[in-house]
């Protein structure tokens, strides 16, 4: 049994009204309390804990100073968003982080009136802000839009292009940059923090609007001439020159943990005519908890831990992870070949990179959250002879979808796509969710799209693409680890659109594309068992398709049922087209095919979530047995 933290001060406070009610001496000991709950929280559930370490204390700030839910706070990510959904009335159920059917790790529309915009992704927070408060502005009501994002964060184009147009929303906008990890802002303390309080105060803005309007009598030229010495005067002592340049008062640097700093300046900006205005606000991932501080990466997503000694509860052995596979694998192919070079956005070790970049520093590039970039990048690459791997998520390879056609496809260039988290990936839920790469590649000319089904195929295949230089090839593979089975020293080179046989059979046959084989293998064995021989084939390619294999596996079986793990439109979708197309469904053949449902799925464990999707062994059994028209499967017999 664990203790949960003693929090007299917290548990008067249910929603941001409650806080209001507190007097600015007692924020101090909340953040404590609020800080002390997350980590329990977090020791529980696992889950993002650095980033929201980070912003206890702007998080209880925000909250104060601003009239939320009517001013729309939006979180950049969501990673941060702990804190802040404990002080928005979802206490009671901070222990179901993650969990299924509990909290989302990130901010939902549907869980919360205080969470007005879905955030997983990243660097949307200043666009969403924005439409908050352009339509508050334009229908004439109450209500700011406020963007927290961190400095990783604004390694994206997107958020300057909300920055570049935000002008028109004038004070109703306003914008935290979260400075946690780049080191961009000068040394934080008690100067800044007077500097930053005088700029943002009335007085100040006062007399900036005076000299402003005397200035205006002057010609335009001594005019702007004056207005840029006054911005570039305060760019020179605080920083910030870029922001005043994209149109934003800039604020800052601040000390982000000391509310005595915060308050004040939050409290002017609030009260301000002036806008739209960015406040820099300095933190540090991790504060307040040892064991986070002083970790390299500061404990960003941890699993269940203690939280005396900080040790996370990981799973002992087992296969490796799939993403390691990938990046050892193509490491040791990088040892005899200098033309290969990988490139990640922002996720090094979550794509294996870390692995490449280890044996191979200059060849490796991290982008940062810039998936756009990163295709195109890696196109020019290819042009010039290199052979790049982009390794990125499913989920964030959409972001870079016109890059992928008009960059790379129309071009045939042979970029080779790494695509991780393949399929369901449990407790990020639907926003992480592999489900659309494969429509979405395999209906692009000159693409060719793979699926590995366990780690050794998922080596053959980095492999196979490092060694094809006709145009684009992808290969996709899951989130965790791998089924078990052993990695050839030799890696074999796959023959373009082919297949393979995974047993034999004459009644049904299986025609799985990637991870699904294991519960394809099964469910061949249960309809084994029930007299019905079964074949399995292991796809290998979603584009082109081996359409040789289907053709014989159509002729010689009663029943065909494609599964997959991705939404519709995949293999099932270019399968049945194939049949068609070729008359092969004209006598009779019966044709299911087996996919994710067309919902987004909640987050949960994973074999619930594949449960819930319909794609586990008994499902492929129940499938096949209805299309027989089997009494097995609780469907009456034709009757003659």
């Amino acid at each position: 049994m664990t203790t949960r933290p003693h929090t007299p001060l917290l548990d008067t406070v249910e929603y941001p009204a409650d806080l209001r009610k507190l007097d600015k001496s007692q924020l101090r000991q909340l953040s404590d309390e609020l800080r002390a709950e997350m980590i329990d929280a977090v020791g529980t559930t696992g889950g993002h804990l650095g980033s929201g370490l980070g912003v206890v204390e702007l998080t209880t700030a925000i909250h104060y100073v601003f009239n939320t839910p009517e001013d729309k706070l939006v979180w950049d990510v969501g990673h941060q968003c702990y804190p802040h959904k404990i002080l928005t009335g979802r206490r009671d159920r901070i222990r179901t982080l993650r969990q299924g059917g509990g909290l989302s790790g990130f901010t939902k529309r549907a869980e919360s009136e205080y969470d007005p915009f879905g955030a997983a992704h990243s660097s949307t927070s200043i666009s969403a802000a924005l439409g908050f408060a352009m339509a508050n502005k334009m229908l004439g009501k109450p209500g700011r839009g406020i963007a927290v994002i961190g400095d990783g964060a604004m390694s994206a184009g997107m958020a300057y292009e909300a920055m570049n147009n935000a002008e028109a929303a004038g004070n109703r906008l306003i914008v935290i940059l979260n400075d946690n990890d780049m080191s961009i802002a000068p040394p934080v303390g008690g100067l800044s923090a007077y500097l930053a309080r005088t700029v943002s105060s009335s007085e100040y803005l006062g007399l900036r609007s005076l000299a402003s309007r005397l200035s205006k009598k002057l010609s335009r030229k001594v005019h702007d001439g004056l207005e840029k010495a006054e911005e570039y005067a305060r760019g020179m002592v605080t920083g910030g020159t870029l922001f005043e340049e994209l149109g934003f008062y800039y604020v800052g640097p601040i000390d982000g943990h000391n509310l005595d700093h915060l308050i004040p300046v939050l409290e002017n900006v609030r009260d301000s005519e002036q806008g739209p205005v960015l406040i820099h606000v300095v933190t540090q991932k991790g504060k307040g908890y040892a064991p986070a501080e002083n970790s390299a990466d500061k404990y960003h997503g941890v699993a269940k831990f203690d939280v005396v000694t900080g040790e996370q509860k990981k799973s002992s052995g087992g296969p490796p992870a799939y993403q390691n596979v990938f990046g050892e694998t193509l490491a040791k192919i990088a040892d005899t070949d200098p033309r290969i070079c990988a490139i990640t956005a922002a996720m090094p070790s979550g794509t294996g990179v870390d692995k490449f970049a280890k044996a191979h520093p200059d060849k490796a590039f991290d982008v940062g959250i810039a998936e756009q970039h990163g295709v195109t990048f890696a196109a020019g690459l290819a042009a010039q002879g290199m052979r790049p791997f982009a390794a990125i998520y499913s989920t964030f390879l959409q972001r870079a979808y016109d890059q992928v056609v008009h960059d790379v496809a129309i071009q045939n260039l042979a970029v080779r796509f790494a695509i991780d988290r393949a399929g369901l990936v449990g407790a990020d839920g639907c926003t992480h969710a592999g489900a659309f790469d494969i429509a979405y590649l395999a209906t692009l000319p000159n693409m060719v799209v793979m699926a590995a089904a366990d780690e050794a195929e998922l080596a053959h295949m980095t492999y196979t693409a490092a060694e094809y230089d006709d145009g684009p090839i992808a290969f996709r593979y899951p989130r965790g680890s791998g089924t078990g089975v052993e990695i050839p020293e030799q890696l074999q080179k796959l023959e373009i659109g082919k297949g393979r046989i995974v047993r034999e059979g004459t009644k049904v046959a299986i025609l799985s594309l990637g991870a699904r084989l294991e519960e394809a293998k099964k469910a061949a064995d249960q309809l084994e068992a029930k007299g019905l021989s079964t074949t399995v084939a292991d796809m290998r390619f979603a584009k082109p398709l081996d359409t040789e294999l289907i053709e014989k596996l159509m002729r010689g079986h009663e029943v065909v049922v494609t599964i997959e793990e991705g939404a519709v439109g995949g293999l099932g979708a270019h399968v049945l087209t194939f049949a068609s197309d070729a008359g092969l469904t004209d006598a009779g053949l019966k044709v299911r095919t087996m996919r994710l449902p067309d919902v987004f799925q909640d987050q949960d464990d994973p074999v619930k979530q594949y449960d819930e999707a319909g794609l586990n062994a008994p499902h492929i059994v129940d499938t096949a047995l209805k299309a027989l028209r089997h009494n097995s499967a609780g469907v009456e017999e034709a009757r003659a």
